[in-house]
């Protein structure tokens, strides 16, 4: 049986941590290298720069089996980078401009997908949003929109219009409620403002992740399912959790699992990567459990 065709569009560059530590990253670079050691074979689209870190970058991913084909070399500007800052395990992110993911090329041939994921950070300059919505072309069978909103790099309508074009969606509830439009969100419940958003944008699927407190999926027709990771879990920093949780939901879209299956094993795979310094491991052994137990193992 032919694995489904993921196509993984967006950013990708080094997470530089106070310690002195860079670690790759990028929500989308995260969700291909997830989806990769849990034998899905995304394909990337990005765009690193003709330097150090972008050669590293394409020897990482030749490393790991993924298909380096997508993954642009632009000479006129470097690989990402963001600095992050730590605060009691949070991370915060000073974003660098006019790095070479914001100047993704329009792919020579773009095939039919099952799924095609994408977040909002490197559609922030023409060039990538225009091949977006170049790939967007090719029909594929669902689009799931990861919103990240970086500050001041995103904008309500541009944002909102991804959410109309998308089946499903993932955002935090700040997000949900800065995207919801009301001017009391903030006092509504969480379920009752996803409800809302669900209805009005025709959406398949919704996930609203929350913290600490896990996450709240809901599903066009079916009941909300919550989710919460187990107490006393040792948090190192919640750096890319959120895309961890985004990568096993799309395997299990894929996949055919239930939604309650489906964020089950998301909740318990994001769970593990807050136990470690950074979003990505470079070892199967980080995997392998989760690939026993969810029978994943060709």
């Amino acid at each position: 049986m032919d694995k489904p065709a993921i196509c993984v569009f967006g950013e990708v560059l080094f997470d530089c941590f106070p310690d002195g530590r860079q670690v790759l990253g990028g929500a989308p670079f995260n969700v291909a290298w997830h989806l990769q050691a849990f034998g899905a074979a995304p394909s990337f689209v990005s765009a690193v720069g003709d330097d150090p870190e972008g050669q590293q970058i394409r020897a990482s991913m030749a490393d790991w089996g993924m298909v380096t084909t997508g993954l642009q070399t632009d000479p006129d500007h470097p690989t990402g980078r963001v600095q992050v800052s730590l605060e009691n395990g949070e991370p915060s992110y000073d974003i660098v401009p006019d790095s070479a993911y914001d100047f993704i090329r329009t792919p020579s041939e773009t095939a039919p997908v099952a799924l095609l994921y994408h977040g909002t950070l490197a559609l922030r300059q023409p060039v990538s949003e225009a091949t977006l919505t170049s790939i967007k072309r090719s029909a594929p069978d669902l689009v799931f929109l990861d919103v990240n909103l970086r500050a001041p790099w995103w904008s309500w309508d541009k944002t909102v219009a991804l959410v109309t074009d998308a089946d499903w969606v993932k955002l935090n509830a700040d997000e949900l409620s800065l995207l919801s439009g009301a001017q009391a969100a903030s006092a509504r419940p969480t379920l009752e403002l996803a409800q809302d958003f669900l209805e009005r944008h025709d959406l398949s699927g919704l996930l609203v992740t929350l913290g600490s407190e896990g996450a709240l999926g809901l599903s066009k027709g079916g009941d909300p399912i919550q989710v919460a990771p187990k107490p006393a879990l040792n948090v190192i920093d919640t750096v890319g959790a959120g895309d961890a949780f985004a990568a096993v939901t799309i395997l299990g879209i894929v996949s055919g699992w239930s939604l309650d299956r489906t964020l089950d094993r998301a909740q318990s795979f994001a769970s593990r990567i807050v136990e470690q310094r950074g979003a990505t491991q470079a070892s199967p052994d980080l995997y392998a459990p989760f690939v026993d137990q969810w029978g994943l193992a060709s």
